[in-house]
């Protein structure tokens, strides 16, 4: 993988983003080429200065060059100035399209690829490397169009001055390239290590964050800062490598071209060449001018193994897999019900199924309520029934279809799901219950469903009522108020699928009291499925299906199961009798 993404590819790999502002592109190139060529001119006038200029007090000629070299001067400025513009320009538009790219595909990617990154990991992808990668790409692009120019043009002054000193070129360069290459390959893995810093510097960041009160009440602080200490150091070493070779390329072309210059002097001091004063400055000066373009085209690789390093995880996360969405079926309602066949699934990460061959029906308009121990499986039917998870081996069947064979918008829009750990977004309380569909609802619509959840109870107290702004993930809000809003949520979609995991779990009694009666009156004619640990919430579903160790062990009504003495009746007993 890491010869796929070289300096070359990866200018080829960011083509397709660059050409269609190739406009930019364009300007900014002959912007970059009058600079190089006016910094070039403006050495070779060295020689008819002196020559002809001051030797021959010729103070005509001079006052012409004095308005020429101000003249060079100022479209030096100008075309410096556009090239950075427009470049700037080019490498934010993108930087923007990589991220919206990133972005969208990360909105497609499967749960268990987003499972196996964190979050520290993926948040450095979309802001530091996609930066990195423009910058680097761009800063590349000045150096290589700039400096090549540059460096022609000075190669064309020296050999205009003297062409046997010039000769002293072909003997440098290839040494420059040479050490160019050596220092790039160094350089690549430092960059790697440094990739890894900046993400373990953002998880370690936002585990801080998101785990303070548990840092407080075990003490952990020096733990904690111990360990940032220590990633934070490593973060620091891999900079300090990063500065140290990088730094090495400077001070060896520079002691490179001092012998190269030595060289030339000793040539002039013996005599050895026939030379004018102006032939030898202007030859002279273009050799210490030619350390310019010499280290940085020699930064110029470091410059691309930065983009590489950028480019391979970025270009890695856009060709990871998304989920898969061939279904051609819109599912506009639920008419006939669910129906699990024989069906088993292994998580990625596992090697033991958490389901085994396990098959149900749920009809339509039916509340099912599934029980067993934690790690049972029962959470697992649930996030296989909006496809969070594809299984491989069985079928689900919605109104007798596979739901693979259902578009995934469609599915999901007839699925409403609470979560155990419910997610809460940044905003008002009445963008949370009308998440992703505001414009769909009235406000009239969206107190409704706040009500039916028991949520205006607490809403009313607040001073901005459903305006209400509640912070990241609401975390102004109590656990049971967090989960209140949540069920507003899905009851306000009046989903043809109910699928309830925990859903009342962090509900003191009166509110859930109050919630189970919402829920009691929205599974009318609705398919229905709840997962609880409290048994009692789950008393009057039309089925109980008792699950262990990824299988289906007992199925009955409330009463029924009781009467069995199984694992249902020992579970209800425990709890009931403690």
């Amino acid at each position: 993988m890491l010869n796929k993404y070289n300096s070359l590819n990866t200018i080829k790999q960011l083509w397709p983003f660059i050409y269609p502002h190739k406009k930019a592109l364009i300007v900014a190139i002959i912007a970059l080429l009058v600079n190089a060529a006016t910094d070039a001119t403006l050495i070779s006038l060295t020689k008819p200065l002196l020559d002809n200029g001051l030797m021959d007090k010729n103070y005509e000629l001079l006052i012409l060059f004095s308005i020429g070299i101000i003249g060079l001067m100022t479209l030096r400025g100008l075309s410096n100035y556009c090239s950075t513009y427009c470049l700037s320009w080019l490498s934010g538009k993108v930087v923007n399209k990589f991220r919206q790219l990133i972005f969208n595909h990360l909105l497609k990617s499967s749960i268990s690829f987003l499972n196996k990154n964190t979050i520290g990991e993926l948040v450095t992808i979309i802001t530091y490397n996609t930066q990195l990668l423009s910058k680097a790409s761009s800063d590349a692009l000045i150096i290589l169009v700039r400096e090549i120019t540059y460096a022609i043009g000075l190669s064309i002054v020296m050999f205009y001055g003297n062409w046997k000193l010039a000769l002293v070129l072909l003997f440098l360069v290839p040494l420059v390239i040479f050490i160019a290459q050596f220092i790039a390959k160094k350089f690549r893995q430092t960059l790697i290590f440094m990739q890894k810093g900046v993400g373990d510097i953002g998880i370690a960041a936002d585990e801080m964050i998101k785990g303070h009160k548990e840092i407080l009440i075990f003490n952990a602080q020096n733990y904690e800062k111990n360990n940032f200490y220590s990633i934070n150091k490593s973060f620091r070493r891999s900079i300090l490598k990063i500065v140290l070779v990088s730094g090495l390329s400077s001070p060896i072309i520079q002691l490179v071209t001092t012998i190269a210059l030595g060289f030339i002097l000793y040539l002039v001091a013996s005599q050895a060449l026939d030379i004018t004063p102006g032939s030898f400055t202007v030859v002279f000066s273009a050799m210490v001018a030619f350390m310019r373009p010499l280290k940085e085209l020699t930064s110029v690789h470091l410059e691309l193994q930065k983009g590489a390093v950028a480019c391979e995880s970025l270009f890695n996360l856009l060709e990871s897999k998304i989920e898969e969405d061939r279904g051609i079926i819109e599912l506009t309602s639920v008419e006939e019900g669910i129906d699990f066949k024989k069906v088993t699934y292994t998580y990625p990460e596992n090697t033991v199924p958490s389901l085994k061959n396990i098959s149900f029906k749920v009809k339509r308009g039916e509340t099912i309520a599934l029980v067993g121990r934690s790690g049972a499986g029962k959470t697992t039917i649930a996030n296989l029934i909006p496809r969070f998870y594809d299984i491989v081996d069985g079928e689900i069947l919605i109104d007798s279809i596979n739901i693979k064979e259902y578009t995934l918008r469609s599915l999901r829009n007839q699925i409403g799901y609470v979560s155990q750990q419910v997610h809460l977004f940044s905003g008002t309380i009445a963008d949370n219950i009308a998440y992703g569909a505001k414009n769909r609802y009235t406000r009239e619509d969206i107190i409704e469903a706040a009500k039916q959840a028991n949520a205006m109870e607490f809403i009313n107290k607040l001073e901005n009522g459903i305006d209400t702004e509640i912070g990241d993930n609401g975390i102004l809000l109590s656990g049971g108020q967090r989960q209140r809003i949540a069920i507003a949520r899905v009851l306000l979609r009046n989903n043809s699928i109910l699928i309830l995991d925990e859903a009342t779990s962090a509900l003191d009694n009166e509110s859930e009291r109050f919630v189970q009666q919402a829920i009691e009156n929205l599974r009318k004619n609705r398919t229905s499925i709840i997962i609880a640990h409290r048994l009692s919430t789950i008393e009057q579903a039309d089925r109980i299906l008792v699950i262990d160790h990824g299988g289906l062990v007992e199925e009955g009504t409330h009463q029924t199961l009781l009467s069995k003495n199984g694992i249902y009746a020992s579970m209800y007993h425990l709890q009931f009798n403690s």
